[in-house]
C-alpha cells in the first residue's frame, strides 16, 4: 500500500473508535498548545523588554536623585548639594568611555491647560540632547534645540497623550499651552512608543506620552523650586559602543559618590543590566513552562501507546490474516506506526489552533505582550510528531511479531 493509502486506512481505523481517539488527542492538543502559548508569550515579553530598554537607551547609565523626607534631606544638604549639571560635565571630562550626557529637571506642575482643555500632566525640563540618548520619534514639528535653551525660550514638546487631550482637534504645533503661570508655544509632538507597561524590573519608565518637555534652562530659571531640591532630577550618560554599561556604572558611581562626599542621595539605573536580568528571569520561566508542556506531551505519547496496544489486541485476527496472505513484519510495523503518526499529526494540528487561541486569551486577560513565532509552531508540531512516532514503535513491533497461526486462532 502506498503512503496515501496507509494514511487513509489509518483514518478509517481511528474513526471506528471516535471517543477513544478524541481522548488520546487531548494530550497532544494540550501539550502542543502549551508549548506554542509559552513560546509566543516569551517572545512577546522579550520584544516588549527591548522596546522598554530602547526608550531608556541600552548604552546609557542613568543617575537619578532620590526622594527624602524634609528633615533627612536638610541633614544631607549640609554635605551634598545633590545632583547637578556639573556631575554630568565632570563625568564626560574624567571618564573617556562616556561620550555624552543629558540632564532632566522635573517641574512641580500644578496645572496645565490649553484653550480647549485641561490636563493632569507633568512638565519636565530637558537638555537639547536628551532625545538623542534614547529613541524618540516625532509625529509633528521639531525637537528642542540648543537655541531654545540659550534664550530661555518658552517652547514645549508634547507627549502623544498630552497633545491629544489638550488639542482634541489636532494641529497642536504652533498653539499655546499654559504650564503653571507661563505660556509656552508647542513646537513638536512625540510619537507614542506603544509600551504596555510603565515599569520594567522595578524601575518606573518616564511615561513620555503624558509629559510636556521644555528647555532645561527654562525649567531651572523660570520655575520656582524648593530650596533643598537638587539642581536637576536625573542625568543620562551614554557610553561608547562596545563598552560595558555595567562597568561604566561602577566608575560613574565612584565619581559621583566622591563629588557628593559619600552621601547616598542618588541611585544608578543600568538598562543593560535590567535587560540581562529580565532575560534570565524569562529563561527560567521558559524552562519551567517547557517542562510542564513536555509532561503534557509525554502523557499524550503514553496515551498513543495505550490506544495502539489496545488496537493490537482487538485486531489480532486481522494481523494474522494479513500475515497469512503475504504481509511481512515490516508491512505490519509500517501500518501501525502510520496510525500512531496520524494521531500525533491530528493532535499537533488541533494543538496549533488551541495554542493560538490560548495565547490570545492569556494576552487579553493578563495584558501580556504576545508575539507570534513561526519557529514556535514548527518546533511544537515537530515534537508532537516525533512523540507519536516514538510511542508507536513498541506497539508496531509487538503487532508484527505475532505468530500468524496463533493470531488467526485467537478469539
Amino acid at each position: 500500500m502506498n503512503l496515501v493509502g496507509l494514511f487513509k486506512d489509518a483514518v478509517v481505523q481511528l474513526q471506528q473508535h471516535k471517543l477513544r481517539t478524541f481522548l488520546t488527542l487531548l494530550g497532544m492538543i494540550f501539550g502542543v498548545g502549551a508549548v506554542i502559548a509559552m513560546l509566543n508569550i516569551g517572545e512577546g515579553a522579550q520584544r516588549e523588554a527591548l522596546k522598554m530598554i530602547d526608550s531608556m537607551g541600552l548604552n546609557n547609565v542613568i543617575v537619578e536623585a532620590k526622594d527624602f523626607e524634609e528633615e533627612e534631606l536638610r541633614e544631607q544638604r549640609k554635605h551634598s548639594d545633590g545632583l547637578s549639571l556639573n556631575d554630568g560635565k565632570v563625568a564626560v571630562q574624567a571618564l573617556p568611555f562616556i561620550t555624552d550626557f543629558a540632564a532632566e529637571k522635573v517641574v512641580e506642575t500644578y496645572h496645565v491647560f490649553s484653550e480647549y482643555a485641561k490636563f493632569e500632566g507633568q512638565a519636565v525640563g530637558v537638555s537639547e540632547n536628551y532625545f538623542n540618548l534614547a529613541h524618540f520619534d516625532l509625529s509633528a514639528g521639531r525637537l528642542l534645540n540648543e537655541q531654545d535653551g540659550q534664550h530661555f525660550s518658552q517652547v514645549a514638546l508634547l507627549g502623544a497623550n498630552t497633545a491629544k487631550t489638550l488639542f482634541p482637534l489636532g494641529d497642536a504645533v504652533g498653539k499655546s499651552v499654559k504650564i503653571n503661570h507661563l505660556w509656552f508655544e508647542v513646537v513638536g509632538i512625540l510619537e507614542a512608543p506603544f509600551l504596555k507597561k510603565k515599569e520594567f524590573q522595578g524601575v518606573k519608565l518616564g511615561d513620555e506620552q503624558n509629559q510636556i518637555f521644555i528647555p532645561l534652562k527654562t525649567a531651572i530659571h523660570r520655575f520656582k523650586s524648593e530650596l533643598l531640591d537638587p539642581e536637576i532630577s536625573r542625568i543620562k550618560l551614554t557610553t561608547e559602543p562596545g563598552f560595558s554599561p555595567v562597568m561604566a556604572a561602577q566608575a560613574i558611581d565612584a565619581l559621583v559618590k566622591g563629588r557628593h562626599n559619600d552621601i547616598d542621595d542618588y541611585k544608578l539605573i543600568v538598562p543593560a543590566a535590567l535587560l540581562a536580568q529580565q532575560k534570565q528571569t524569562q529563561q527560567i520561566f521558559n524552562i519551567v513552562m517547557s517542562c510542564v508542556a513536555g509532561i503534557s506531551l509525554l502523557v499524550g505519547g503514553i496515551g498513543i501507546m495505550n490506544i495502539m496496544l489496545a488496537t493490537v489486541l482487538e485486531r489480532t485476527k486481522e494481523i494474522g490474516l494479513l500475515r497469512a496472505i503475504g504481509a511481512t513484519q515490516k508491512d505490519i510495523q509500517v501500518q501501525f506506526i502510520t496510525e500512531s503518526f496520524t494521531i500525533s499529526i491530528l493532535g499537533g494540528l488541533l494543538g496549533v489552533f488551541f495554542g493560538i487561541a490560548l495565547s490570545e486569551l492569556i494576552a487579553f486577560y493578563s495584558e501580556w505582550a504576545v508575539s507570534w513565532s513561526f519557529s514556535a509552531i514548527v518546533l511544537s508540531f515537530s515534537i508532537c510528531a516525533l512523540v507519536g512516532l516514538t510511542f508507536g514503535v513498541y506497539p508496531a513491533i509487538k503487532a508484527s511479531k505475532l505468530d500468524p497461526i496463533e493470531a488467526l486462532q485467537s478469539d
